[in-house]
């Protein structure tokens, strides 16, 4: 992609206020969410500009961990207008993502601005808005998509001790495979999709010990039953009433899981949908559950705080593992960009998502701030093209001047 718009240098600042014409749709990170975005506005004939604050697209994915696979499928996970290939498999893995992204960007010929960060996003008397970012850049768009994803910025509980703590303390972000770990005694820090994956991953690695630290225990799901995956019962209950998919959901589960309420991983007693609504994703079955039935993953109480070098658990007990591993997921560390303009609620989301802008801040959208049964990157999908016709319909009312028009 040396050659592509991906790599173009930043353009030096414009003049504060443009001409109303010159205004392009500014999408903010270049991930799925956003290049799928840049996607269907170009489709429809309005220049879409990617700001990245990393050096190449995707930049959340170049940073998982190595075993990473999809638990969507890949037909179901494809973005407009470029099917994934055939040979990523029916699950694919991380580097199969990345370099999807990357075809994608090209294929579409997306302008990309890479190593721009915005900072802050404010409205125009005029109705457009001022983007300010890395370098002293001052942007004028006629919209702005905020695509900068559900992962951003770590999240680590304020445990008390942690502070003093002297022993190895890392995220889930900085966790790339086990080789570190063998003949180690780890404690994973979680029990949701990254944290189970992981222990699991230690285990194969060849680590001495993985114990597992769950406060809440999770609803488990097979990522496949008879050739079935689960994305596709996910889609089709995803309008359902929530009382009645948890009603569903329970005979299901007892059917395809088995009970590991012996050792420690209880079934839950609030509903599988009910739990989505709060927040909580089920956990894909990548090989956690017959670690932990062979003893291999050892579930413990979930951590209090630190004491005396020592990890200090729910149930009392103080453990001394060789490494902690907070998998405890994510911020989204949209509070500095579009805070003061009251469009987030009291968790830090947008209060709309999608097609739809917030009351008082027209011309501003979101995407990739959630994380459905139906599958993230479908909806990203679904997402894209829902903003583009409410861009292209803001457009046509010159709520903001016109957007900036692709040559013909």
């Amino acid at each position: 992609m040396a050659d592509s718009p991906a790599s173009a240098e930043p353009p030096s600042a414009p003049p504060r206020t443009p001409p109303a014409a010159d205004r392009p749709v500014y999408v903010i990170g270049a991930g799925p969410g956003g290049l799928a975005v840049a996607h269907e506005l170009r489709a429809r004939g309005l220049r879409a500009v990617v700001l990245e604050r990393a050096d190449r697209v995707g930049a959340s994915w170049r940073r998982h961990y190595d075993r990473l696979r999809l638990h969507t499928t890949r037909r179901l996970s494809s973005l407009p207008g470029l099917p994934m290939p055939r040979r990523f498999g029916r699950w694919p893995a991380r580097d199969d993502v990345v370099r999807y992204l990357e075809k994608y960007a090209e294929h579409h010929q997306l302008e990309i601005v890479t190593g721009v960060e915005v900072s802050r996003v404010e409205p125009l008397p005029d109705g457009g808005w001022l983007l300010r970012g890395s370098g002293g850049r001052e942007l004028t768009g006629a919209a702005v998509v905020v695509a900068t994803g559900h992962n951003h910025t770590p999240r680590l509980p304020d445990w008390p001790g942690r502070d003093t703590y002297t022993g190895e303390f890392l995220h889930a972000g900085d966790y790339r495979n086990a080789a570190p770990y063998t003949g180690r005694d780890v404690l994973v820090v979680g029990v949701g999709n990254t944290g189970a994956e992981i222990a699991v991953d230690l285990v194969e690695g060849g680590a001495a010990r993985v114990r597992l630290a769950v406060r809440t225990a999770p609803h488990l799901l097979r990522r496949s039953t008879a050739g079935w995956p689960s994305q596709y019962t996910g889609v089709l209950v995803r309008r359902l009433p929530v009382g009645l998919v948890d009603r569903l959901a329970r005979p299901v589960a007892r059917i395809s899981v088995p009970d590991l309420s012996a050792y420690g991983l209880p079934r839950p007693r609030t509903g599988l949908y009910s739990r989505v609504a709060e927040g909580a994703i089920p956990v894909q079955d990548a090989g956690l559950i017959a670690a932990v039935r062979s003893g291999r993953v050892e579930v413990v109480a979930a951590v209090e705080g630190f004491e005396d070098g020592k990890v200090l658990l729910a149930d009392g007990e103080h453990i001394a593992p060789d490494v902690v591993l907070a998998a405890t997921g994510y911020r989204r560390g949209l509070e500095p960009l579009v805070g003061h303009l009251g469009v987030l609620d009291d968790r830090g989301r947008p209060a709309v998502r999608g097609g739809r802008a917030p009351d008082g801040a027209p011309g501003l959208y979101f995407t990739g701030f959630t994380n459905p049964i139906s599958g993230m990157l479908r909806e990203l999908a679904l997402d894209a093209e829902r903003i583009a016709r409410a861009v292209a319909r803001h457009d046509a009312k010159g709520g903001s001047g016109p957007v900036s028009r692709l040559p013909r």
